[in-house]
């Protein structure tokens, strides 16, 4: 698979997902809200593990450094 989404922006996206993820299972449990903040917090941590996001394909972003030695 393609990969767009640099290590800086991985390690982000983890953090992010871990805030989201603990907001909306203990924070906001059984609300809208809090599933709303458990759906951010998958897509988040999805795209931290896997190194791609499918928005940044379709505007053309990419911080993924490639190695020139390879």
């Amino acid at each position: 698979m393609f990969t767009n989404v640099g290590t800086t922006d991985r390690l982000l996206r983890l953090l992010i997902a871990s805030v989201l993820f603990y907001l909306g299972l203990f924070s906001y449990a059984g609300s809208a809200l809090g599933i709303g903040l458990d759906v951010a917090g998958a897509v988040a941590l999805l795209t931290g593990l896997f190194g791609f996001c499918g928005l940044y394909r379709l505007l053309g972003l990419n911080t993924h450094q490639s190695n020139p030695n390879s």
